[in-house]
């Protein structure tokens, strides 16, 4: 499903492009028999302030950041799928008539959208996929319409043009996660079956919670919470640039105070923000509990974070590696793609839609 197929349904070797907050990652998948094989990969800083919370701001800083992306990751495609973020999206199920062609159907939804869809329809992008029979009436089928403002939609497409990569399929990142979860399950106990799992996204600035149940996204839920809190207060304690707090945080050799008082206190303060995200989960939802707890995210590499929150919360908690089954191609080394993988999980579901 992509808010904007650009090309149809024919298949296309595509990228992963995923645009976060503070950095574009991108990510070429190749697939011989059920095995998948990393082909090339790379991972492009932005400026600070190009993306705010999720909105494009800076459409040259983006397309530049990407331009390097494809440089480093020396990848030979020019075809890119890419994700805009859940809350730019409205999504709805409708029930349509069972024996409608897929061309009718198009044509009856897009008559009778405007009754979903509170823009008018010359301003967005609009999608649907079949999810299957109708419980209420054996006739018809249950069908899940997604839109998102064009706006949304062509910023995107055009940071991609301007990094040298055009634009095939705009996804959903809620999907990508979705796809990307199926490499999750099975290092997960029963692989995942009859579980409800919480799949934390943790970014920069936004912290995505994704529920899924039976490997299928039941809620979604966005908050503005994440790792730049840190940063920023590397840089006011120790009187460094943002781009110094952020090379501290990542590499050491900070103070010895910086264990104790500055990031125990940011571990805390993401596991309240996870209890938090939970208690609205379950508060709007017909669930009490959750089995697993899965971290994503650039945020997430911080040492003993995932057993803090297993201890607090009473819920077994991991770190995501969607790469974990994977073979790797020649150009991508293994230990600088551990250390990304918990932020590869978007980028990894788009660019499975190379395989739809």
């Amino acid at each position: 499903m992509g808010l904007a197929d650009i090309f149809g349904k024919k298949k296309l070797s595509m990228l992963g492009l995923d645009i976060s907050s503070s950095a574009v990652k991108l990510l070429e998948l190749s697939k011989s028999g059920k095995r998948y094989r990393i082909e090339s990969y790379a991972v492009e800083a932005l400026p600070p302030n190009s993306v705010t919370e999720k909105n494009i701001t800076d459409v040259d800083a983006v397309g530049e950041a990407i331009r390097k992306a494809v440089k480093r990751s020396r990848t030979k495609l020019t075809y890119a799928a890419l994700a805009v973020a859940g809350s730019a999206v409205i999504t709805k199920v409708v029930q349509m008539p069972a024996a409608l062609s897929e061309d009718d159907m198009e044509s009856q939804i897009n008559v009778e959208a405007d009754q979903y869809i509170p823009y008018s329809l010359d301003e967005v992008n609009l999608d649907f996929e079949v999810i299957g029979p109708s419980k209420e009436n054996a006739e018809m089928v249950d069908v899940l319409l997604a839109a998102s403002r064009s706006e949304n939609v062509d910023v995107r497409v055009d940071a991609a043009e301007l990094g040298g990569l055009t634009a095939a399929v705009v996804d959903v990142e809620a999907y990508a996660m979705e796809n990307a979860f199926g490499f999750i399950s099975p290092q997960l106990p029963n692989n995942a079956e009859g579980m409800a799992v919480a799949v934390f996204d943790i970014g920069a600035t936004m912290t995505t919670l994704s529920v899924l149940h039976e490997l299928k996204t039941i809620y979604t839920r966005e908050a503005v919470f994440g790792g730049k809190q840190l940063t920023e207060e590397i840089q006011r304690r120790y009187g460094l640039s943002y781009e110094e707090a952020g090379m501290a945080k990542k590499q050491g050799g900070l103070p010895d105070n910086y264990l104790p008082e500055v990031l125990e206190p940011f571990k805390e303060a993401i596991t309240q923000q996870i209890s938090r995200s939970l208690q609205f989960f379950y508060s709007s939802s017909t669930y009490s509990s959750v089995e697993h707890i899965v971290l994503a995210g650039g945020s997430v590499a911080i040492p003993d974070l995932d057993q803090k929150i297993e201890e607090r919360l009473g819920i077994s908690t991991s770190i995501a590696n969607p790469f974990a089954d994977m073979s790797l191609s020649s150009k991508v080394k293994a230990n600088v793609l551990n250390n990304d993988a918990p932020a590869m999980m978007i980028a990894c579901g788009l660019a499975l839609r190379s395989f739809d």
